[in-house]
């Protein structure tokens, strides 16, 4: 980011929790008149905010301004967003922090996305299941708004900092969980072709089948969107093949209930003539019928740790790593048996 001028309250906060021996956060705390704070540490933290001439936003910069980041879905129609949401919202709300909630604009450059960013005192950014071209990052990068994503589509570097699950073992979880039933023709709908988290669970997916000594058969995958449509036309296909698969895992809950009813379609049950497995743990894989097995992402914790990580990037802090991906885990319920 050379030549980026930095923000001179973002600078000193930093300085001034150093100098107190605090965290940003409870310099924002007595900043924003949190009450949370001992009377001796926000004497100190006053003082030094008086000596390093802090002024902050508002009108006139005579009152403290309200510390907002901005929280972008590539669209919001399905519960893991909220669940991502929720857990942002706590992590920020315990830092006195507002967030505002959008979707993706239609910028493909981000040059007018960032100006309007910085021009409503967005303090940072958080980008949810989204897509961010080198572009948009280096406009970012120049407005000197911080950015965090989680389960991006794709990254335009290996220094973007990015929260996720891991999608790799979960999907090696899910195709062992079916070998050790004793399956082996195991179909597999993947999810958008080019997505990250995609990739990952169908590596996942011939990771264990290559354990078993098995090779993945071409005719017993298909993709598409992660929605019920695809799972739906998927098993439609899949199953109806003369020689069909005993078992499919889909990268979806989605289209894991999609497959579920193009099973009954065609007059099959689950688990009974055919197991099926999901990827994500949504509310509904606890009332399907017959309740889904799937991989548990843990989406609440997703979005409580990338606002955290977002807070610290804004305080001038530097991350361990840009990538983290939280525990993923097998929910075993009743669409799987015995082959």
């Amino acid at each position: 980011m050379g030549g980026v001028t930095r923000d001179p309250q973002r600078a000193t906060l930093a300085v001034v929790a150093r100098e107190a021996g605090v965290s940003v956060p409870t310099v924002s705390k007595v900043v924003n008149g949190r009450s949370d704070v001992s009377p001796e540490t926000r004497a100190r933290i006053e003082t030094l905010l008086l000596r390093h001439g802090y002024v902050a936003r508002g009108l006139g910069g005579a009152q403290p301004g309200s510390r907002t980041v901005e929280m972008v879905f590539d669209a919001m129609k399905t519960p893991n967003n909220l669940d991502i949401l929720h857990g942002a919202l706590e992590a920020a709300t315990a830092e006195g922090v507002d967030v505002v909630v959008g979707t993706v604009p239609e910028d493909p450059l981000g040059a007018a996305w960032a100006r309007r960013m910085t021009a409503a005192h967005r303090e940072g950014l958080i980008l949810v299941t989204s897509e961010i071209n080198s572009q948009q990052w280096r406009q970012f990068a120049e407005q000197n708004i911080p950015v965090v994503t989680i389960d991006p589509i794709n990254l335009p570097g290996p220094d973007v900092p990015s929260v996720g699950a891991t999608n790799f073992n979960g999907g090696m979880a899910a195709t062992t969980h079916l070998l050790e039933l004793g399956h082996r023709r195991i179909g597999f709908v993947e999810g958008p072709p080019g997505a990250m988290v995609a990739i990952a669970r169908l590596h996942g997916y011939h990771a264990a089948l290559s354990q078993h000594g098995l090779t993945g058969d071409p005719g017993l995958m298909t993709a598409g969107p992660f929605s019920f449509e695809t799972g739906f036309s998927a098993g439609l296909e899949l199953l109806g093949r003369k020689e069909r698969p005993t078992a499919l895992f889909a990268s979806s809950d989605g289209q894991a209930l999609g497959v579920i009813e193009a099973a009954r379609t065609l007059g099959l049950r689950v688990p009974e003539d055919v197991s099926v497995v999901g990827f994500d743990d949504i509310n509904a894989a606890r009332w399907s019928a017959p309740p889904l097995t799937t991989v548990r992402q843990p989406f609440a914790e997703m979005g409580r740790v990338a606002m955290r990580r977002l807070l610290r990037l804004i305080a001038g802090e530097t991350l361990a790593s840009p990538r983290i991906e939280l525990a993923t885990e097998l929910i075993i319920r009743k669409s799987t048996a015995a082959a």
